[in-house]
C-alpha cells in the first residue's frame, strides 16, 4: 500500500537520501571495524602488510583470558570504576547542585569547574606528572616543608599507588564534564515541584534526598553508562602519566590492547581484547538499563 502510492514513494526516497550519509558513515566507521576486529581476533597476524594471516580460532581469547596481565588490567579498570562511582559521581552531583543554585558569583564556578576538561588530556597528564614528581614536584616540596619527608615516594612508579594517582587525576579532570550531565537533570525539574516541596517543609538535605535525586534518576543512569564504558577504555590519561608502567602495573585494558598490537605486533590478541571489552561494555550497559535503573510499573 505504501509503495503503491507515488507520493509516498517519493517521500520515502527523499527520507532515505537524508539518512543514507549517516548509514554509510556508521557502516564504514563502526560496523565494518567491529566485524573486521572480530575476524582478526580469530587469526594470528603481525600487522605488517603482506604478512601471512593464520587462522587460530579461539586461541587468542584463551591466551588473553588466562593472562595475568589482562586480569591485572581489569583490576585497574575496576579501580577507575570505584573512583568514578565513589568519588567522581558525588563530587559532580554536588558541583551541579552548586552551579544550579541562586548563589552570588556562581558564574565563576561554572567557568572554573570546566577548565580542567578544556585543557586536554595530554596537558593534564604532563602537568600532574610534574606535580607528583618525587624530586621537584609540588606535593613533594609541600611534604618537605611540613616535615613529612619520609612520606615522599615515587608515586607514579609504585604499584597500586600509581594507578590511584591516575584515577584521582581523571576524576579531577572530568568532574566538570559530568557536572553538566547532572545540572541538565536538576534544571529540568519543574518549579511547581520545588514550590510544593517548600510548602510541605521539605528543604535542604531532605529536599535533595527525596526530590532532586529521584527526579535525576535518568541522569544517574547516563552517568553510570558513560562511567563504566569510559573506565573500560581508559587510555589517554594513563598513557600520558605512566605509560602503563612500571611492568604494566598501571596498565588498563585499553593500554594492554595498544601494547599487544603495536609494540608486540600481536594483532590477533589485541583484537581479542577489543571484542572482550566491547561485549563486557554492552552487557554492563544492558544490566544497568534493565535491572538497576529499570522503570517501575
Amino acid at each position: 500500500m505504501f509503495f503503491k502510492s507515488k507520493t509516498y514513494r517519493k517521500s520515502y526516497l527523499k527520507s532515505m537520501l537524508f539518512v543514507l550519509p549517516g548509514i554509510i558513515l556508521t557502516v564504514a566507521f563502526v560496523i565494518y571495524p567491529v566485524i573486521n576486529t572480530a575476524w582478526l581476533s580469530l587469526n594470528k597476524w603481525n600487522g605488517i602488510g603482506g604478512a601471512p594471516v593464520t587462522w587460530v580460532g579461539l586461541e587468542n581469547y584463551i591466551k588473553v583470558l588466562t593472562s595475568e596481565k589482562f586480569w591485572k588490567s581489569m583490576l585497574n579498570a575496576l579501580y577507575f570504576m570505584i573512583g568514578g562511582f565513589c568519588i567522581l559521581m558525588p563530587i559532580a552531583f554536588g558541583m551541579a547542585l552548586l552551579v544550579t543554585s541562586k548563589l552570588k558569583g556562581i558564574k565563576f564556578f561554572k567557568t572554573a569547574y570546566l577548565m580542567p576538561v578544556m585543557l586536554g588530556t595530554t596537558a593534564v597528564g604532563l602537568m600532574w606528572t610534574f606535580m607528583l614528581n618525587a624530586n621537584f614536584g609540588v606535593l613533594a616540596q609541600f611534604l618537605r616543608a611540613i616535615g613529612l619527608e619520609e612520606y615522599i615516594i615515587n608515586w607514579l612508579a609504585t604499584p597500586t599507588v600509581n594507578i590511584w594517582c591516575v584515577v584521582l587525576v581523571n576524576e579531577w579532570m572530568y568532574a566538570g564534564y559530568n557536572m553538566l550531565i547532572f545540572a541538565a537533570g536538576i534544571v529540568a525539574i519543574p518549579d511547581e515541584i520545588h514550590d510544593a516541596a517548600l510548602l510541605d517543609g521539605c528543604t535542604g538535605l531532605k529536599k535533595i534526598i527525596h526530590i532532586t535525586v529521584p527526579l535525576c534518576k535518568n541522569m544517574f543512569m547516563v552517568f553510570s553508562v558513560i562511567c563504566i564504558t569510559g573506565c573500560l577504555k581508559a587510555f589517554d590519561i594513563v598513557w600520558a602519566m605512566t605509560g602503563g608502567g612500571p611492568m604494566d602495573s598501571s596498565a588498563t585494558p585499553a593500554v594492554l590492547l595498544y601494547t599487544q598490537g603495536f609494540q608486540y605486533k600481536l594483532m590477533g590478541r589485541s583484537g581479542a581484547i577489543s571484542i572482550i571489552l566491547l561485549v563486557l561494555g554492552l552487557v554492563l550497559s544492558v544490566l544497568l538499563n534493565n535491572v538497576i535503573f529499570k522503570e517501575k510499573d
